[in-house]
């Protein structure tokens, strides 16, 4: 049996490369909204799940290399701490971290994260992206856990993701544009 969109011989419980996209458009200009992005200790008053951000040792700030841990929290309660290792810090364009697993490998992450600015007239677009990487995730272990429910566990996680990535830039969107309203600068 073929389950509906998944291709013949795909592992039901695969989650590699599934990938959630938002966007926003900010009445501030791609340098506020980048200092804003880039500044991951801001994220936990932000988002819905991620409740609480860290830099890890030196630099401690939004540069190719340095790492942070981030605290979330499902609705159900289930908390869990993860590892995040920035990939890119291009001001005022991109700005990108992959989640680590317990290897601690950047090349096989648990996910990625990218935030895109780009400028408008006016202010800015802020495209944010996740990426399911191969590396061990609790959606994996789900998903593979109970096979018969591996596209609906997959399902509900990606509709989770994208309403708190909705979420996480409406909140960002406020902050920026009162930030920049104000003259007050990031946070």
């Amino acid at each position: 049996m073929i389950r509906p969109g998944l291709r013949r011989g795909r592992d039901p419980a695969e989650v590699t490369g599934l990938t959630v996209a938002a966007e926003v458009v900010v009445a501030a200009p791609p340098e506020a909204v980048w200092d804003l992005v880039a500044d991951v200790t801001q994220v936990g008053g932000w988002s819905p799940e991620c409740i609480r951000v860290a830099w890890l040792g030196e630099p401690g700030r939004p540069q190719p290399g340095a790492r942070f841990t981030g605290r979330n929290r499902f609705p159900s309660g289930f908390e869990y701490e993860v590892t995040c290792a920035v990939t890119e810090a291009d001001r005022p364009r991109a700005f990108a971290w992959v989640v680590l697993d317990d290897s601690g490998d950047p090349a096989r992450p648990s996910s990625s994260w990218r935030y895109l600015i780009d400028p408008l007239p006016g202010g800015s677009r802020v495209r944010q992206r996740f990426t399911h990487g191969p590396g061990f995730s609790y959606l994996r272990a789900a998903a593979a856990k109970t096979p018969d429910r591996a596209a609906e566990i997959i399902a509900a996680r990606r509709d989770g993701l994208r309403a708190n990535m909705r979420d996480t830039l409406a909140a960002m969107k406020a902050a920026a544009e009162s930030s920049y309203a104000t003259g007050l600068g990031p946070g």
